[in-house]
């Protein structure tokens, strides 16, 4: 596979500009942000019997580069030249995966191993104007592997009642160049066990009831791991845990009203050792507070004939830092409701038509949830028809046309004849309007 693009794009823009009129909500600050990409890779695999059992293998290689240009506090910290900055990342990355399965019946096993190594040339973060060279804030480059060990067991012990165990070893290494300051470079690695187990009992042929537990982790980024001075600032900087572990579970049920109605519910709760949360004037994410989610979802599902199907999926999530702090507990950019649903309907001559549509609640933006999102709610239309092998399609993105926004973020930028501190608000980017989108497909 292989992709290679350019763009310009424009970042998140500060709300006050489009109030006061000097901005289209689908303007730009700085009009020369974007990027140019690309990436190849080699993928390949192999499933067979062996041993006794079946046995898979994947193995892939990638070679992928960016170049990133943002802007998003404008002339807060470099009245002169602006706060355009470039991030730069070239890699080429090796992995593999192998798992072996035995067993039929009541009892199954699997064993497997798998392994990634990047191999991050060049790493770095740049002070630009108008993508021109400014200042280097930090150049590195990483080595980075991963290597993990798993193990599961399905075990049925009666028509009505099975069991799952899993268990995971995982270990990553990493290496740090300090290319800009050498005191930052070194070694760090870590390890971690997880484990996973789950029951699924079947009272009736049209109920199901699940339990599962699980631990999981994150890892930061490499060179938090081995950081001694913060390179924008120049002070004493704190590292960070190569891996964060995380523990959840989860209960639920499925329930089979027809064979064409289907429905599910579940309970479940997810514990993190540390978020990774958005930093605007730096366009990156750092470490932050332990967090603790809870959360519901309900789904319904029709299946009533070949010609249509329809879905409607619900979720509520509570999210908080289990710290206190005096910023507040309330996790910024976490969504509490998202209601997404979709209908499809098909006739025998081939004509055919979906329609989405996605809500997302109001959400904090800041730990003390004095200022918030507004949501937002999309509808996306398709309609074709099909001969054959050959296929037509017309979809309109944005069918209501609506002014809400993909994203938000509430943070200080300074915009001309601002004060010299900036103004703190909220900076968001808003859904493309309404769009009409043409594609034929053919099928061998």
């Amino acid at each position: 596979m292989g992709y290679n693009n350019s763009w310009n794009s424009p970042d998140q823009i500060p709300e006050r500009a489009v109030r006061q009129g000097k901005l289209s909500p689908f303007g730009s600050i700085d009009t020369s942000v974007g990027a140019d990409s690309s990436r190849y890779s080699i993928s390949g695999g192999w499933v067979g019997s062996l041993a006794g059992g079946r046995f898979s293998a994947d193995a892939y290689a990638i070679d992928s580069s960016l170049n990133l240009f943002s802007n998003f506090t404008y002339l807060l910290d470099d009245p002169v030249n602006g706060d355009q900055f470039r991030q730069v990342d070239d890699r080429r990355v090796y992995g593999f995966q192998v798992s072996q399965q035995w067993g039929s019946g009541r009892s199954r096993w699997r064993i497997g191993a798998d392994g990634r190594y990047d191999a991050i040339d060049r790493v770095g973060l740049f002070r630009t104007k108008a993508r021109q060279p400014v200042s280097t804030v930090r150049e590195d480059a990483v080595n980075q592997g991963s290597f993990g060990f798993f193990a599961s067991n399905d075990f049925a012990w009666s028509n009505k009642l099975r069991t799952y165990l899993g268990l995971r070893y995982d270990r990553f290494a990493f290496d740090v160049d300090a290319k800009t300051f050498p005191e930052n470079s070194g070694s760090a690695d870590d390890d971690i066990v997880s484990a996973k187990a789950g029951i699924i009992y079947k009272p009736a042929n049209l109920l199901e009831l699940y339990l599962s537990f699980g631990e999981g982790f994150h890892s930061n980024d490499a060179r938090g791991t081995t950081i001694t001075r913060d390179p924008a600032t120049g002070e004493v900087a704190d590292r960070v845990d190569a891996l964060v572990p995380s523990v959840g579970a989860e209960i639920g049920g499925r329930v089979f009203l027809s064979n064409a109605v289907q429905a599910t519910a579940s309970l479940w709760t997810l514990r993190l050792e540390s978020e990774l949360l958005f930093v605007g004037d730096a366009g990156t994410t750092e470490s932050s507070r332990p967090s603790s989610r809870q959360g519901v979802e309900l789904g319904l599902y029709y299946f009533g004939s070949k010609n249509l199907s329809g879905e409607l999926e619900l979720s509520y999530t509570n999210s908080k830092f289990r710290d206190d702090a005096p910023a507040g507990r309330e996790i910024p950019g976490s969504i509490p409701l998202v209601v997404s649903g979709g209908v499809s309907a098909r006739t025998d001559s081939g004509w055919l038509a979906t329609a989405r549509v996605r809500y997302f609640g109001r959400y904090p933006l800041i730990e003390d949830k004095s200022v918030q999102s507004d949501g937002s709610l999309l509808v996306n239309l398709r309609a074709g028809r099909e001969w054959g092998q050959l296929g037509a399609f017309l979809d309109v993105l944005n069918l209501l046309n609506s002014k809400d926004h993909d994203i938000d973020y509430f943070y200080a930028s300074r915009l001309a004849n601002e004060p010299a501190q900036g103004v703190e608000g909220i900076h968001f980017h808003v859904f493309q309007p309404r769009s009409a989108r043409l594609s034929l497909r053919y099928r061998l």
